[in-house]
């Protein structure tokens, strides 16, 4: 092939190197010069254009990029008509994608001409999903190499279909694992087979020893489960122990404990005759994706997965940093070594309360204290170390209504934007010696000092409770104290939607506290939950007296 440039004279037959663009028209990259293309070069002014001209050897690149499209593409794959140099591959089924790493790499080194892009091996798609694009970098190949490259090149990528069906999930129980625990794993688990066509045939829960659980091993293999999860009560240590010792008294047989996967490195992966068993790590619990993941959506495409294959995932399995491990990892200095975690309280207290229709809600009396007021007592009160309040809306009249109190303001300018500006005004103003911060809400004067304390004693950033909520009925509530490890995802926070969204993001790292009553859940938005929340307030605003 000839490339570069020549006369408008001699150009008529070449291939446009470049797209120009000129008053009587376009002559896009890729063109075969005609007499029109030539006519509004010329007219433009210029004497040469810069094109490629093809050898008698030489085959064009959109033949020779659809041709070896369809040599690579293997079972459940289709491949699209080529254009400028390209053709993409896309998959017919929904499953696993299998690729020949080493064959693509061998395909990429014959020729600097002839390259071959995929997803990542072993990732789940949907029928429709683009796998893979054979692209030609110049404008044509010379045929020996192209005639070459199809012959030494086979089938390089396919897609196995979803084929198990019936998933049976038995989760082992222990006095500490509360109900909801097993009930969300259920639920996760569920959503996490949805996608392949796959459905939760059994849910079976038995205690946390080896009879009961090899005896439950047992009994879905013969009612026909094709896949076996095991969600244990404690993670596995070792091969004696409950989870591998169970599939070994039942007839099975652990390929491999452990995965170079994180997060997931403590899964087993084992079979019971031709049905394969995984001992679930305890992330596979968040619907976050971890190594969990990659051994059962393989499992379910009816591949075959050794304690080899398993070995071969540590490039590329460091996944995400874990949020619940302990940071930075060195040891702390040793004066702060025995300390407990340095909690401050951030008061927000900027809205309008525009649903109160006339009067400032944080300034009305309950219990013959302004409400704003009787939350601040409470906060200066419990363990919490330091009170910063956020004002916004008549942001001199709540100040008023809490003079004399040893607290920090920070005035809101963009409090109409939403609570979000709000939280992101109060934990800019924390000093960086706080490891945690405990949001307060100025709108909920039954928060007594006694429930504050219940969050803040159960904030354990080393054992993983980095976000602690109150619970009750089911349902999450108020305070939410908070790690200094989400302080830059609180920051970033928009709109009037709050933290809730981070909540559900990172369950992982949530701890629940019990909550009675209504202190946790009654904001005075209203003019009903007022008399509601002075109806049930102690006669006595001090700290110790308010609503717990």
């Amino acid at each position: 092939m000839k490339f570069g440039p020549v006369p408008l004279d001699q150009a008529e037959g070449g291939i446009a190197a470049h797209s120009i663009r000129c008053a009587e028209g376009v002559v896009r990259k890729g063109t075969r010069l005609g007499p029109a293309d030539i006519a509004i070069l010329r007219a433009a002014g210029l004497s040469e254009v810069v094109v490629a001209q093809l050898d008698a050897g030489d085959r064009p690149e959109d033949e020779v990029a659809h041709s070896l499209a369809l040599r690579v593409a293997g079972s459940n794959i289709r491949v699209e008509a080529p254009f400028t140099g390209r053709s993409n591959l896309y998959a017919d089924a929904d499953g696993v994608l299998e690729v020949d790493a080493p064959q693509v790499d061998e395909f990429n080194g014959r020729d600097e001409a002839i390259t071959l892009a995929t997803l990542p091996p072993f990732q789940p798609v949907k029928a429709g999903d683009m796998l893979a694009t054979v692209k030609i970098i110049p404008f044509a190949v010379d045929g020996t190499v192209a005639d070459t490259t199809l012959a030494e090149t086979g089938a390089l990528l396919r897609v196995h279909p979803f084929v198990r069906r019936k998933v049976a999930v038995i989760s082992t129980l222990l006095p500490g694992l509360a109900p909801k625990v097993v009930e969300k794993t259920l639920r996760v688990t569920a959503a996490r087979l949805a996608p392949a066509g796959a459905l939760v045939s059994h849910d079976l829960r038995v205690p946390h020893a080896t009879g009961p659980l090899t005896e439950a091993i047992r009994h879905v293999r013969d009612e026909g489960a094709e896949l076996v999860l095991i969600f244990g009560a404690s993670a596995i240590t070792d091969r004696r122990d409950v989870i591998p010792a169970a599939l070994v008294s039942a007839g099975g047989m652990v390929e491999r404990l452990g995965m170079p996967v994180d997060p997931g490195n403590l899964a087993l992966l084992g079979r019971l005759g031709s049905v394969p068993v995984i001992g679930a790590p305890g992330c596979a619990r968040s619907p976050k994706e971890n190594g969990f993941d990659w051994l059962l959506m393989r499992l379910i495409a009816g591949l075959d997965v050794t304690a080899a294959d398993v070995a071969r995932l540590g490039v590329g399995g460091l996944l995400t940093e874990i949020v619940t491990r302990p940071q930075p990892r060195e040891e702390p200095p040793a004066e702060m070594a025995d300390s407990l975690p340095r909690v401050a309280a951030v008061l927000l207290a900027a809205g309008r309360g525009t649903r109160m229709g006339g009067p400032n809600k944080l300034l009305e009396p309950v219990a013959g204290v302004p409400v704003v007021r009787r939350v601040a007592d409470a906060a200066l009160a419990s363990h919490a170390q330091s009170l910063v309040v956020v004002t916004g809306h008549e942001h001199q009249r709540v100040e008023a209504a809490l003079s004399g109190l040893p607290v920090s303001f920070v005035h809101n300018p963009d409090y109409p934007s939403g609570m979000a500006s709000s939280v992101r005004r109060g934990i800019a103003a924390l000093p960086e010696s706080v490891d945690g911060a405990l949001i307060l809400l100025g709108d909920m004067p039954l928060v007594g000092t006694g429930l504050m304390d219940t969050v803040i004693d159960a904030f354990a950033p080393e054992r993983g409770r980095l976000i602690v909520v109150p619970m009750a009925d089911e349902q999450r509530g108020n305070p939410v104290l908070w790690s200094r490890r989400f302080f830059p995802e609180l920051m970033a926070l928009e709109g009037d939607i709050g933290a809730r969204r981070l909540i559900a993001a990172h369950g992982e790292a949530v701890h629940e506290v019990s909550a009675a009553g209504p202190a946790p859940f009654l904001d005075v938005d209203t003019p009903e939950a007022l008399a509601q929340a002075r109806a049930l307030a102690p006669s006595a605003a001090s700290p110790e007296n308010a609503a717990e």
